[in-house]
C-alpha cells in the first residue's frame, strides 16, 4: 500500500482546534435528556392514591389520632420507596444502553498525524481514511486510492461504494452511489486509504440531520396505557362524586363532619383502582428482566405488551435477515458453474482453482473488505498445500477501481523475475472489456452472469496477463487480458430468520421487507425466508410517485419494498398505521431511526445498531437474534393475557372494598374499613397479586391465535360483567358474616375484625379462581406457581400478625379472633371459592 503523502498537508493547529470546538460543539449526538431525581419524585408524589392517603393522614391528626396519621404516613413512605427504586432502575439501564463511546480519529494537526476521540474532530480537520476506520464525521476527500466505503448505516445498501477524488466544485451531495468525492460520519472504510477535509461535525452531518429529524415525530401512548388511564379516569370521578355525598350524608344524618370527611376518603381509596399503575409496573418491569434472560433489551416497558398485539412486522434485510457479509457460493469457469454453498466439504475441482487463485492475487495481501476476506478464506480451505499460494512474490503496481472502469488489477513480480503476472477482478462488464472479448462471447457471459445475479449472488468476473518489461503501461486496458471466470458471493441469510418468520405467520403477524438493495437480491432473499408475495414488489422510485392514498391500498398485499430511503422507509410505516395496523419495526442503521420511532415498537440491533438506532427504538435485540422477536411476541401475549386476568380481579376485589366502605352509610350501621384497612390491602395484598398473575404460565394456544383485535378493551363487558358477579358474590359474603356478628352479640371491633379477615380470605379465593380460564382449581395447585403460595402463605401471615400482635392489633383498631370466629371466616372462605370458580365455568 502506498504511504500517504503528508508534505504539503498542515491541518488545523491545535490553538485553532480548540478555539472551533469551544464554539461549535463536540462531535457528537445530543443523548436523551434525563429525568432528574426530584422529577421522579414528584411526579410519584402526584399520585392520587398517595395524595388521598395524605389527606386521610392530616384528618387523623385533626381527629388526636397520631398513631393512625403515622401509620399512614409509613405506607406512603412504602409507595415512594418502590417506586422511586423502579424509576431509578429504569434510568440506569437506559444508560447503561447507550454505547458513548465515540470512534477514534487519526487528523492532521499541525503537520502531524494524531490519534484523538471522534467526539474532538472539528470542522476543517484534515482526517487520514484507512481500512477498518469509522469515518467520524463529514467531508470532501483530498486524495484517495482505491477507497470503498460501507455507507449501509445511511443508505441501506450492503455493498460498499467507490470514493473519488474532489474536485473543490462539487457540492455535498446525499449518501450512495459509486464515485462520489465525500465520506460521512459513521460509515466503514472497507479498503483503500485517502484523507478528507471535515466539513460538518455532531448534527450538522448527515447522521445528526436524522436524528434531529427524529424529534419532530410524536410517539403514541400504547394501547394499554389509553385504556388503563381511562379506566383510572372513570373510576377516580366516581370516588369524587361518591366522596361528596357520602361527605354530605354522613354530616347530616350523624352531625360529624371530620369523621364524615374520613368515610368519604375511605370510600375513594376503595373506588379508586390505583393498583392498574402497580399491575401495569410490575407486569412490565418483570415482563423486561425476562426478556433480558433472552437477550433482548426493553427501554420502554409499555412496548412489550404492544408487540403482543403486533399485527405487522416490518424488517430491515441487511444486518437483520441477512448477516451482512458476504460468503462464497458460487464459481463459474469453462462454461460450468461450481456450488460451493454445496460442496463446501469437497474438495475443489481442478479448472476452479486457477480462478480462484487469480481471485486472490487480485486482492490485497492482508485484507479488510468483506469480499477480499471470504476469497482468503476460500484460499486457505481449498488450496493452501497447492502450487497456487505465492508468498514469496512481490507486489509491484496497482491499478485501482475508476469512473470509467470498474476493475482493479494488481501486478505481481514472479519468482523467477522473468515476468510480471498481472491478475484483474472487478464488474464482469469491466472485465469482459479488459479482456476484449468478441460480441458472441460477451454475450454468452452475461447470460450467465444475469444467472448468478437472480439467485441474489453478487458477481465479479476474473482475468490475467503477463507481462515482461519493466515499464508499466498508464491504463489496464493495454495488458493482453484473458478471461478466467466468474465468482459468485451472497450475504447469508440468518439460519434462525425462516423458523422465525414462519412462527410469525403462525401468530397472525404479516411480515414485510424493506430495504435498500435491488429488487432481483430482496426477492431472492424473499425466497429463502419464505416471504409471502415474493414475486410483488414496490422500489423506491415507483413509491415516490404513488399518493398516499394508493400507497395504503397497494401496502395491504405488498410485503417487498426495495431501493427506498429512509423518508420512504417512514411513508411506508405511516401507511400501515393508517390501515389500523398495529406496526413493529426492526432496523439497525441511521437511517432505520425515524421509522424505528414512528412504528408503535421499535426493534434496534444492538451489535450492528447504532445509538441513534437504539435511542429511537423501544426494545433492542442484543444479540442481532432475529428469532428473539418471536420470544417477545410469546411473552408479550402472555403478558396482556395475564393482565387481563389481573384487571379482573382488581374490579372484582375493589367490589367488595367499595361496598363494605358504602353500606354501614347507608345503614347508619358503624364503620367497617378504615383508610388503614384499605391501605393493608392495596399495599400489600394486591401488588403481591399482581407477581402472582405474572407468573402465571401462558395458555396453550397463545401462539395461534391472531394479535390482539384492535377493537378488543382490556376490560370489555364480558370481564365487567364477570368482575361485577364475583365481587357483588364476595361483598354478599361478607356482609352476611358482618351482620351475623352483630347479631350474636359482638362488638363493633369484633364484628369489623371477622369482616376483614373474611375479606382477605375472599380476595386469595379471587386470586386463585381468576389465574387460568383453562385450568381448574386442582390443575392451579399443580401449575408450578411458586409465586401463588408465597402470597397466599404472606398474606395469611400478615393477616396473623395485624390480628394477634397487640401493636399492630391497636393500630388497625382489631380484636383478637377466636375459635369460632376462624370457623365462620375459613367456611365463608371455601365457599367464596367454590362458587366463585363455579361462576368462572359458567361464563368460560
Amino acid at each position: 500500500m502506498e504511504k500517504l503523502n503528508l508534505e504539503n498537508i498542515i491541518g488545523l493547529t491545535e490553538e485553532e482546534a480548540a478555539k472551533r470546538l469551544a464554539e461549535e460543539g463536540q462531535n457528537e449526538l445530543p443523548s436523551q435528556k434525563k429525568q432528574s431525581l426530584l422529577g421522579i419524585l414528584l411526579n410519584i408524589l402526584l399520585e392520587p392514591m398517595l395524595l388521598l392517603l395524605l389527606g386521610s393522614g392530616v384528618i387523623y391528626l385533626f381527629l388526636g389520632e397520631p398513631d393512625d396519621a403515622l401509620m399512614l404516613l409509613f405506607f406512603v413512605f412504602v409507595v415512594v420507596g418502590i417506586t422511586f427504586y423502579q424509576e431509578r432502575k429504569s434510568e440506569r439501564s437506559l444508560e447503561t444502553l447507550r454505547n458513548l463511546s465515540s470512534p477514534r480519529a487519526l487528523v492532521i494537526r499541525n503537520a502531524k498525524q494524531r490519534r484523538i476521540p471522534g467526539r474532538e474532530v472539528v470542522r476543517e480537520d484534515v482526517i487520514v481514511l484507512r481500512e477498518g476506520d469509522r469515518i467520524p464525521a463529514d467531508g470532501n476527500v483530498l486524495f484517495c486510492s482505491n477507497l470503498l466505503v460501507d455507507e449501509s448505516m445511511l443508505t441501506g445498501e450492503s455493498l460498499a461504494v467507490r470514493k473519488s477524488d474532489w474536485d473543490g466544485k462539487t457540492k455535498p451531495a446525499n449518501p450512495g452511489g459509486d464515485d462520489m468525492p465525500f465520506v460521512y460520519s459513521g460509515t466503514l472504510v472497507v479498503q483503500g486509504h485517502g484523507m478528507a477535509k471535515v466539513t460538518g461535525t455532531g448534527i450538522h452531518t448527515e447522521m445528526g440531520k436524522i436524528g434531529k429529524a427524529l424529534q419532530t415525530i410524536t410517539q403514541e401512548d400504547t394501547l394499554l396505557k389509553k385504556e388503563t388511564s381511562q379506566l383510572v379516569r372513570i373510576f377516580a370521578i366516581a370516588g369524587i362524586v361518591l366522596c361528596i355525598l357520602v361527605v354530605i350524608i354522613y354530616g347530616l344524618t350523624r352531625g360529624d363532619w371530620l369523621n364524615g370527611l374520613l368515610a368519604g376518603v375511605s370510600l375513594s381509596m376503595a373506588l379508586l383502582p390505583e393498583e392498574f399503575s402497580v399491575v401495569l409496573l410490575i407486569f412490565l418491569s418483570m415482563g423486561a428482566w425476562r426478556m433480558s434472560k433472552r437477550q433482548v433489551l426493553t427501554r420502554r416497558l409499555p412496548a412489550i405488551e404492544t408487540l403482543g398485539s403486533a399485527t405487522v412486522l416490518c424488517v430491515d434485510k441487511t444486518g437483520t435477515l441477512t448477516m451482512n457479509g458476504m460468503i462464497l457460493s458460487s464459481l463459474f469457469s469453462g462454461d460450468k458453474i461450481y456450488d460451493i454453498a454445496n460442496n463446501g466439504q469437497l474438495p475443489l475441482p481442478e479448472m476452479y482453482h486457477e480462478l480462484l487463485e487469480f481471485s486472490n492475487l487480485a486482492s490485497q495481501v492482508d485484507p479488510f473488505d468483506p469480499v477480499e476476506k471470504e476469497i482468503k478464506n476460500g484460499m486457505e480451505k481449498y488450496l493452501s498445500d497447492s502450487e497456487h499460494i505465492h508468498g514469496n512474490w512481490k507486489l509491484v503496481r496497482e491499478y485501482p477501481l475508476s469512473k470509467n472502469l470498474l476493475a482493479l488489477s494488481n501486478v505481481w513480480e514472479s519468482n523467477d523475475r522473468q515476468k510480471h503476472v498481472i491478475a484483474a477482478k472487478g464488474a464482469p462488464e469491466a472485465i469482459i472489456d479488459l479482456c476484449h472479448l468478441d460480441e458472441g462471447h460477451k454475450k454468452e457471459l452475461l447470460t450467465h452472469v444475469q444467472t448468478m445475479a437472480d439467485n441474489g449472488l453478487r458477481v465479479l468476473g476474473v482475468a490475467r496477463a503477463m507481462f515482461q518489461d519493466d515499464i508499466f503501461p498508464e491504463m489496464q486496458h493495454d495488458f493482453n487480458f484473458e478471461f478466467i471466470g466468474l465468482i459468485g458471493f451472497t450475504d447469508p441469510v440468518r439460519s434462525s430468520v425462516p423458523a422465525a418468520v414462519s412462527e410469525c405467520y403462525t401468530a397472525g403477524m404479516r411480515v414485510i421487507m424493506i430495504t435498500g438493495d435491488f429488487p432481483g437480491t430482496a426477492m431472492h432473499i424473499a425466497r429463502q425466508i419464505d416471504l409471502k408475495n415474493p414475486d410483488r414488489i414496490i422500489t423506491g422510485p415507483q413509491l415516490s410517485q404513488m399518493s398516499v392514498t394508493e400507497l395504503q391500498d397497494k401496502i395491504k398485499s405488498t410485503n417487498i419494498f426495495a431501493r427506498v430511503v429512509p423518508e420512504q422507509k417512514l411513508a411506508i410505516v405511516n401507511a400501515l398505521k393508517a390501515n389500523g395496523e398495529i406496526v413493529a419495526m426492526t432496523g439497525d442503521g441511521v437511517n432505520d431511526a425515524p421509522a424505528l420511532k414512528s412504528a408503535h415498537i421499535g426493534i434496534a440491533m444492538g451489535q450492528r445498531g447504532t445509538d441513534v438506532a437504539r435511542e429511537s427504538s423501544a426494545i433492542v435485540l442484543l444479540n442481532d437474534d432475529f428469532s428473539s422477536i418471536v420470544s417477545a411476541v410469546r411473552l408479550g401475549r402472555r403478558i396482556f393475557d395475564n393482565l387481563k386476568k389481573a384487571i379482573t380481579y382488581i374490579f372484582s376485589v375493589h367490589v367488595p372494598i367499595a361496598g363494605l366502605a358504602l353500606f354501614p352509610i347507608l345503614f347508619g350501621l358503624p364503620l367497617i374499613l378504615l383508610p388503614s384497612h384499605i391501605a393493608f390491602l392495596e399495599l400489600i395484598i394486591d401488588p403481591a397479586c399482581s407477581v402472582v398473575f405474572e407468573a402465571e404460565k401462558d395458555e396453550n394456544n397463545i401462539m395461534q391465535r391472531p394479535p390482539r383485535n384492535l377493537k378488543e378493551r382490556l376490560f370489555d363487558s364480558k370481564n365487567l360483567f364477570r368482575s361485577l358477579f364475583q365481587g357483588l358474590s364476595v361483598l354478599f359474603f361478607t356482609l352476611i358474616v358482618f351482620v351475623l356478628a352483630l347479631y350474636m352479640g359482638k362488638g363493633e371491633t369484633e364484628a369489623r375484625t371477622i369482616t376483614f379477615a373474611m375479606l382477605v380470605i375472599a380476595n386469595l379465593a379471587l386470586i386463585i379462581s381468576n389465574l387460568s380460564s383453562e385450568r381448574n382449581i386442582l390443575k392451579l395447585f399443580n401449575s408450578g406457581n411458586n409465586a401463588l403460595w408465597m402470597v397466599v402463605e404472606g398474606a395469611l401471615l400478615s393477616l396473623i400478625i395485624v390480628l394477634y400482635v397487640p401493636l399492630f392489633r391497636d393500630l388497625f383498631h382489631f380484636s383478637i379472633l377466636h375459635f369460632d370466629d376462624l370457623i365462620i371466616v375459613m367456611t365463608g372462605g371455601i365457599l367464596n371459592l367454590m362458587w366463585i370458580s363455579l361462576i368462572n365455568i359458567k361464563l368460560k
